[in-house]
């Protein structure tokens, strides 16, 4: 085993399969708009706590314990999709996002706790403040923009439900075609009370 071999990494909770069919679909009607977009393959979409980027595998042993260690202190919980948006602004998207309702403080203070105990092994903390979403796409220029603005604007989306019961450490491969994402560790959550 190469004791050097380094991994591009992020902690994320997966989704279901009934939610990223909806995120498809959300995807299908965004496409209309004729928008410079990359769009996430929808198999891709999580909810990502941490991004870790590249480390080596005794770091990612840490990380498997830490994971372990603040998933025993969580119950199973439930999250709603919520409502589509744009960072930093719908004027100027450069990301296109689906939020997440009921329960985001949870998922708010679990990503704090995940933040804190990476920075104990040497991670950096991260400058911005963390936000509870799911990425559908990123803008690549301003082709159609005002079209894309108003698809935005049109899309109702689905309160669906959906359960976090687990962490998940991925690695992430790049590759032409796009990101290939290997699960590596999961962290089951507490049994629902």
């Amino acid at each position: 085993m190469l004791h050097d071999e380094r991994m591009r990494t992020f902690i994320a909770i997966e989704l279901s399969d009934e939610v990223n069919s909806e995120l498809a679909a959300i995807q299908e009607e965004l496409k209309k708009a004729s928008s410079d977009v990359k769009w996430v393959e929808t198999a891709n979409i999580h909810l990502t706590l941490k991004f870790l980027g590249d480390v080596d595998e005794r770091k990612a042993g840490e990380i498997k314990s830490i994971l372990d260690k603040i998933a025993s202190e969580y119950k199973k919980f439930e999250m709603s999709l919520f409502k589509i948006g744009a960072f930093p602004k719908l004027d100027y998207p450069r990301v296109i996002w689906v939020g997440i309702d009921k329960n985001c403080a949870t998922v708010e203070e679990m990503a704090q706790h995940i933040e804190n105990e990476c920075e104990k092994i040497g991670f950096k903390k991260e400058d911005r403040p963390f936000s509870a979403h799911l990425t559908l796409g990123r803008v690549r220029s301003p082709k159609n923009k005002e079209a894309l603005k108003d698809k935005i604007l049109s899309i109702s989306v689905k309160p669906l439900n959906f359960n976090a019961d687990k962490i998940t450490l991925f690695q992430s491969t790049l590759t032409p075609k796009g990101s290939i994402y290997t699960v590596l560790h999961q962290s089951p959550l507490q049994q629902f009370k």
